[in-house]
């Protein structure tokens, strides 16, 4: 195999870069937001603009529509193909073609769906997350060319921000597709726009909702406050047992762990806080390092709470609230087990006697990288190479649950996770952007990745 200098790549990157950037300009235009519907014609023409560009790349593309578990229609993927030799590795290369919606356009700088570059960074909604792995997994395709070394597989999923009703499903109905050696997520993000990074870690995710009873029916505070406490305030009281006085959680059952690989370098308060708009006074909760209270350890929040609006409110007790909790599980931890163990908890811990409901909602298991697989290795001199600094692995606090998912059903597959993000991007947030240079060092990186793994 012909060896290709980083500057060889580097120099192809920026003599296709013009067309890198038009491709991710225009998949921002196109606006494909699936929660105003996976089935659209939107989200089609978003399917076949992916498959589209990468046909010019000599990659065999065609859109499928999924079926939901319900058999309903499902979301328009993109897969394909690129076979170069029988016996050279084969490399999945993942991404999602569908974005999250703009509730309120007037936050932005820019129109969301415009792609606009100010100095070094391209904005609109999926400008990150994530067209920039779409990017990515182009940009290095058309950087390599015929000199590509190993067999190409693509998924582009549309329902990514709609939780992957119909994945799995889709991957048993089309399991050839999904086969290989290593799989490469490119939906996460690098320690900066500077600084590259693997993922090492994702943690996982269940949730319930919770309805505290205390009263038949609404009475008068005036005439029976006092001896009885409001539905709201008791919930209220219920939610902070679960914390002891430093913030951590304190509900038995839940496990922890530390960063996967260890620590290169923990997370900056400064930087945190600054990029979590965490006002001054605010004194973070927990105990041990940042990255293990965002990457490793549980955590829960209110992520809903049904009570009446303070406007029109007037002097009656609640008899019952409602609300719902997300709990974010170590990566290693099953989520059913962390279900049941807060479960439990709220149940044993019911105050004053009030009846507590527990209603399980979705499930969806964390994920560890295997820090010593030779894909590693690779991806992590790849990195340093197209960047020019060693890459700070990092975990993530959020979940990507067919990940492990991937995991189960091709156990030969090593599995990287890569991204275009950066803590500037902003996903899912007013004004998401992407740094055009992190941008163009991941392509390096993933182009120099390939040409590893086809030695």
């Amino acid at each position: 195999m012909t060896e290709i200098t980083v500057d060889e790549i580097r120099s192809r990157v920026d003599q296709h870069w013009d067309a890198i950037v038009d491709l991710l300009s225009h998949k921002v235009a196109l606006a494909a937001v699936s929660a105003k519907g996976i089935t659209g014609d939107h989200m089609r023409r978003s399917a076949e603009f992916v498959s589209d560009e990468l046909r010019k790349l000599g990659v065999d593309t065609r859109v499928v529509q999924s079926t939901n578990p319900d058999g309903t229609p499902g979301a328009f993927e993109v897969v394909g193909s690129k076979i170069v030799d029988d016996d050279a590795p084969t490399v999945l290369l993942y991404a999602h073609h569908d974005v999250q919606p703009v509730p309120d356009p007037s936050q932005w700088n820019t129109d969301a769906f415009t792609a606009t570059t100010k100095g070094d960074r391209l904005f609109g909604r999926g400008a990150a997350d994530d067209g920039g792995g779409i990017a990515i997994h182009a940009g290095s395709l058309l950087a390599l060319g015929e000199d590509l070394g190993v067999n190409i597989k693509v998924f582009f999923e549309g329902e990514e921000e709609m939780g992957s009703p119909s994945f799995i499903p889709f991957i048993k109905a089309h399991k050839d597709a999904f086969e290989s050696d290593v799989i490469i997520v490119a939906d996460s993000g690098n320690w900066s726009d500077k600084i590259p990074s693997l993922t090492t870690s994702l943690r996982g995710n269940t949730a319930v909702d919770v309805i505290v009873r205390v009263l038949g029916h609404p009475v008068h505070s005036g005439q029976f406050g006092g001896p009885i406490l409001d539905a709201n305030t008791v919930a209220a009281m219920l939610i902070s047992s679960m914390y002891d006085a430093d913030g951590s959680l304190q509900i038995p059952g839940l496990k922890c762990q530390e960063p996967v690989g260890g620590l290169q370098q923990d997370i900056d308060e400064t930087t945190l806080r600054h990029d979590a708009a965490v006002l001054p006074s605010w004194k973070l909760t927990g105990t041990d390092s940042l990255a293990s209270r965002l990457w490793t350890k549980p955590s829960v929040s209110v992520i809903g709470f049904d009570a009446h609006p303070v406007e029109g409110s007037f002097n009656v007790l609640a008899d019952s609230a409602a609300f719902r909790l997300s709990l974010r599980t170590a990566p290693s931890q099953r989520p059913e087990e962390a279900q049941q163990a807060l479960t439990d908890f709220l149940k044993q811990h019911a105050p004053f006697g009030a009846v507590v409901e527990v209603k399980p909602l979705e499930n969806g298991m964390g994920w560890a990288m295997d820090p010593s697989s030779e894909a590693v290795h690779d991806a992590q001199a790849a990195m340093t190479q197209a960047f020019g600094v060693e890459p700070i692995n990092k975990g993530e606090g959020g979940s990507i649950p067919f990940i492990p998912e991937l995991q189960k059903l091709f156990p030969q597959a090593q599995v990287l996770v890569t991204g275009p993000e950066d803590p500037q991007s902003n996903a899912h947030s007013p004004n998401e952007s992407i740094s055009l240079y992190g941008l163009r060092n991941n392509i390096i990186a993933e182009a120099l990745l390939m040409r590893a793994l086809a030695r």
